[in-house]
């Protein structure tokens, strides 16, 4: 196994290749780095900026290159000694028109080859979605899109599509027939029963009557939807009447905007889709699609099925057999169904790479002991380095800045409280519903739960939630560690501390997290309580990261240097003996992790970091320089009148930016400046008619 002693990241996208890569590669060896840290390189979305996006995990990105230019890239890099880890997405593709296998999906349902491929519920309890996949990417409701003309029917060589902008969804073939037969009489008039052009026409129309749904004719509807498309391509190309028709027909479906009655016959034709187009604020409340965090355009795998898990790691591993990749970064590891089952199957497949997965520990917590890695991507050390150039002693001084900025005291732990909640009401709603739908229908099965209704199941679920202290337990078939059980007992005792009208809920919902079955359970039933546990450690960490890292990391600003992944704003700085006291166990339990100073993922980078931390040098100098500034900004805020809910319209003065926003801004400033030479003038002009300096 090749152990990294310096690692550079390469985000690699349209704008920086695999050619541009290779021509840095002597002064990055140069540098003194042992190797390279490759962003996605498998085929993205068009156009990403970022690779995480995926929509074809078996090919090699054209825009970074291909295969040729990655090869030259490899060969360049072994030939100056540097290693190449490389960054992988397990959870996730692209919910967009280019993702090939989930358009397979979209146009034949339960009956794609690629049906297990993605997280999708097909039973959806709602009947509005049930049984297709809800699509929430309309930028208004979905009867206004259809209204005005957004919403297209149209035909290419790949066959009929719903188009909205650049998104591009193919008909289930059976809706072919309603396309093709709408005012077939006028064709047949114009061309005769006995034309060749209307009977092969006709064809197709008997073949579509009769293409078959059954699983293990799989192959066989294939074959005949390949067999009509063809068909309809060429009556396309070479019969110009019937080329006529269907241009007509499509007209006809499309509707004319200002007549809502025209739209009937693509209403009527969207409703029998596999797909449900909506309004893209749908898919916070109703879904029934696992998705990346709160991202609509990015759906999960199941990378747990053993074909999803060859499709999606074939190509990467075949290069960390042939030794071009010497070490894989596994992204967001959090999200996946069983992540030790996944990582000991990854360990399978590739016995010497070198592995680390994006996992962000709360502190205090640490990495699964039994898991076979080398260790984390190093937000840990990130933050315990940053903890030792932050003045402890300042900490009583910052408190009063902070309380005196804000006009009162805030508590850290209330707001991250107050917050999941927010984010757990809103943009988490459907996730968090859907599992209590799961778990009303395990409880209906038991006596003693039997009473119990969704929306106490729902506020059971909730509480737990949000007072859960780290982004997930890891909880399996073979048990918990002790870790995750006295995680559980804690979340449980404050759960019930919270809500005490639950308790019934809260003591039922417990026994799945503690896997106390019941004797009596069958096998299938101990199924159920696990897929529920499951299901619920993949929710835990969404609601983390945009409860606190997106959010009350972007609100509580007492000092925004320590403001980071991971971190815990509310403690100010480290001690170095506990810096050393932290390093002493990453020597002896994970002596290969990554010990990062800065991500891709980072908020701030080091030098801004850094020059924020040199405030808790001098605090008392800080805060004349804060009044000073907010006496010379007075007269730049606005005041924004807020209207209250009453008839009489009572409301408040709300200032813009308030003081905890400008406290911010201040904070970023010193954070950035001073500038770089050629941004020096710019930036100073800013300050300047900004009254800031």
């Amino acid at each position: 196994m090749r152990i990294p002693i310096a690692s550079y990241r390469l985000q690699f996208n349209a704008a920086f290749t695999f050619e541009d890569a290779r021509a840095i590669a002597p002064y990055l060896s140069a540098l003194g780095i042992s190797d390279v840290y490759a962003s996605p390189i498998l085929q993205a979305r068009q156009g990403s900026t970022h690779g995480y996006d995926g929509v074809d995990p078996m090919r090699m990105s054209e825009e970074l290159g291909g295969h040729e230019k990655f090869e030259l890239l490899s060969g360049e890099l072994r030939s100056h000694h540097l290693g190449w880890i490389q960054d992988i997405v397990p959870n996730h593709m692209a919910f967009d028109s280019q993702n090939a296998m989930l358009m397979d999906v979209l146009e034949h349902g339960p009956d794609s080859r690629y049906v297990d491929f993605f997280d999708i519920d097909w039973k959806h309890s709602d009947e509005g979605i049930y049984p297709r996949v809800l699509a929430p990417f309309l930028g208004q409701f979905y009867g206004d899109c259809l209204e005005s003309g957004e919403l297209r029917i149209d035909y290419d060589q790949s066959g009929f599509s719903i188009n909205y902008y650049s998104l591009q969804f193919p008909i289930r073939i059976e809706s072919y027939y309603r396309v093709l037969t709408y005012s077939i009489e006028t064709l047949r008039k114009k061309l005769g029963r006995e034309h060749p052009d209307y009977l092969k026409l006709l064809g197709a129309l008997y073949v579509l009557k009769y293409v078959p749904f059954e699983e293990e004719e799989g192959q066989e509807r294939y074959d005949q939807v390949a067999f009509v498309k063809r068909m309809l391509w060429e009556l396309w190309n070479d019969a110009p009447d019937v080329k006529a028709f269907i241009q007509t027909n499509l007209q006809s479906f499309n509707g004319e905007p200002g007549n809502p009655e025209s739209f009937n016959l693509l209403d009527d034709l969207l409703k029998e889709q596999f797909f449900r187009l909506s309004y893209w604020k749908v898919g916070n409340e109703e879904l029934n699609y696992r998705r990346f965090f709160t991202v609509n355009d990015l759906i999960s795998l199941r990378v747990e099925d053993e074909q999803v898990f060859q499709s999606v790691h074939g190509l990467i591993l075949a290069w960390v057999n042939e030794g071009i990749i010497t070490g894989l970064r596994i992204d967001h590891i959090d999200g996946l169904y069983d992540p030790a089952a996944y990582l000991a199957r990854l360990r399978e497949e590739a016995p010497e790479v070198y592995l680390v997965v994006e996992k962000i520990l709360e502190p205090g917590e640490l990495l699964p002991l039994n898991w076979p890695v080398q260790g984390t991507t190093g937000y840990d050390f990130l933050n315990q380095v940053n903890g030792i150039f932050c003045n402890a002693d300042s900490v009583a001084t910052f408190d009063q800045i902070y309380r005196q900025i804000l006009g009162s005291s805030i508590s850290y732990q209330a707001l991250i409280d107050e917050k999941k909640r927010l984010i757990a009401s809103k943009h988490l709603a459907g996730d968090i519903d859907n599992l209590a739908q799961l778990l009303k229908k395990i409880s209906g099965r038991y006596r003693h739960a039997s009473d119990f209704t969704i929306f106490g199941l729902k506020a059971a679920l909730v509480e737990i939630l949000v007072v859960f202290p780290v982004y997930r337990t890891y909880i399996n078939r073979d048990g918990a560690s002790l870790a995750d059980q006295d995680c559980i007992k804690a979340v449980m005792r404050q759960a019930k501390k919270n809500i005490p009208n639950f308790l019934n809920e809260l003591s039922f919902v417990e026994k799945f997290l503690r896997l106390k079955f019941d004797e009596s359970l069958s096998d299938e039933d101990r199924e159920q309580w696990l897929g529920f546990l499951m299901r619920m450690q993949q929710l835990t960490g969404p609601l983390m990261a945009k409860g606190v890292e997106d959010t009350v990391l972007y609100i509580y600003n007492r000092l925004l240097s320590l403001n980071e992944v991971g971190s815990l704003p509310n403690h100010f700085g480290i001690s170095v003996e506990q810096f050393h006291a932290f390093n002493q166990v990453l020597a002896t339990q994970w002596p290969h992790t990554m010990n990062a100073t800065a991500t891709h993922d980072t908020k701030r980078g080091e030098d801004v970091r850094m020059r924020l931390n040199v405030l808790s040098e001098v605090p008392e100098l800080w805060q004349q320089h804060l009044e000073q500034w907010q006496q010379l900004n007075v007269n730049h805020r606005v005041d924004r009148a807020e209207t209250g809910d009453d008839e009489a319209g009572s409301g408040w003065q709300h200032p813009i930016p308030d003081p905890n926003d400008e406290y911010f801004f201040y904070q970023t400033l010193v954070g950035i400046y001073p500038f770089e030479s050629s941004e020096a003038a710019i930036a100073k002009t800013f300050l300047i008619a900004s009254r800031i300096i």
